[in-house]
């Protein structure tokens, strides 16, 4: 076949009748995975995808829009990247416990795991600490590989058993296992960072380091090149306290204010979810998302607005646990598809196609 030549459309029969193996697995973990949260009281939530703000991490990047009022003015929203400060506020609101499955959409991404709408699976629990998702992951992960009637997670010719227990790591622990580098010494008891002593590591043990790199710009390569590709093999892997620079929307560790109650899921060197014991403060809210815009402003000359109903919110918001999960990338491990449109029943077109 001509390498060249034009993919067939996803609507095409024949293209259909092999994806759709995928898609009815997709279906099945769905309504196990709504049966598991029913179970545990949570209520299912719906929240709307125009928000004021799309988000206010610096690396995210948001589909733009405006509505028109009944005068035919003009105001800005955008495509929300997650349902988070719409559900943080139902927990203001008085919700205790609640899971969402939502499109959301993420401009300049799309690839093998990467599409620029899908579904994300978000769970709050209100009075919990972020532990209590841990387990809830380990349970999702382990229904949804019953669901379809496998035994391990699979992508790329790599396997991941989900009814092991899971590895859990620290982020420093893992940036000294497999890159050899104290994280945390570049790291400040305020949460400050030394973009210098980070750099000097990074050269010392031959990575690239460019002149205009940000401590987090270097924190990223490392995590990217060194350790995520070795997270998630023959068990999942909970990666764990994140600088606190690194968490923006998470609270401080109370072991060491160093870093975050922050945690990611991997398996098969696939990140599948991002979890947080939650940030409640609004001041110290709004001055991390100003650093996380001025951050945005400086790589990409932009920023997103605040939602300053959502630091309203944080006043009357108890304290709780929550976290994302990519539901198409748990599907995908779950069926062995190889890539994120395969468990999509009708993906979005590409441009220029």
């Amino acid at each position: 076949m001509n390498s060249s030549a034009k993919a067939s459309p996803w609507w095409t029969p024949s293209v259909h009748a092999d994806r759709r193996p995928f898609l009815i697995g997709r279906n099945a973990i769905q309504a196990a995975l709504r049966g598991f949260f029913a179970r545990e009281d949570f209520i299912e939530v719906d929240t709307s995808v125009l928000q004021i703000s799309p988000g206010n991490e610096a690396h995210l990047h948001a589909f733009a829009t405006e509505a028109l009022t009944t005068d035919g003015q003009k105001a800005p929203f955008y495509l929300h990247t997650s349902p988070e400060f719409a559900c943080k506020k139902l927990l203001a609101a008085g919700e205790e416990r609640i899971s969402c499955f939502a499109h959301v959409y993420r401009n300049r991404e799309r690839g093998p795991l990467h599409h620029p709408e899908f579904t994300m699976l978000e769970w709050y629990r209100a009075g919990e600490s972020y532990e209590s998702l841990m387990m809830d992951c380990v349970r999702i992960l382990a229904l949804a590989a019953e669901t379809v009637k496998t035994g391990k997670l699979v992508y790329r010719g790599a396997e991941s058993d989900p009814f092991a227990g899971p590895e859990r790591i620290s982020v420093a622990e893992a940036f000294e296992r497999h890159a050899g580098i104290d994280l945390l010494a570049s790291v400040a008891a305020d949460g400050s960072t030394d973009r210098d002593y980070l750099a000097t590591e990074l050269k010392r043990v031959g990575m690239r380091v460019a002149d205009d790199d940000g401590w987090a710009d270097l924190f990223s390569r490392v995590l990217v090149e060194k350790i995520e590709p070795r997270l998630g093999f023959g068990r999942i892997t909970i990666l764990d306290e994140y600088p606190i620079s690194e968490a923006a929307l998470a609270r401080p560790s109370a072991r060491d204010p160093r870093v975050a109650e922050r945690f990611e899921l991997y398996a098969c060197g696939v990140e599948l979810a991002n979890g947080f014991g939650e940030l409640t403060n609004a001041a110290e809210q709004r001055r991390r998302f100003e650093i996380e815009m001025a951050e945005k402003a400086r790589v990409y000359g932009e920023t997103y607005p605040i939602d300053e109903d959502f630091l309203a919110a944080l006043s009357l918001m108890p304290e709780a646990s929550g976290i994302a999960l990519g539901f198409d990338r748990l599907a995908m491990l779950a069926t062995g598809a190889s890539r994120i449109d395969q468990v999509l029943w009708a993906p979005v077109a590409e441009v220029g196609r």
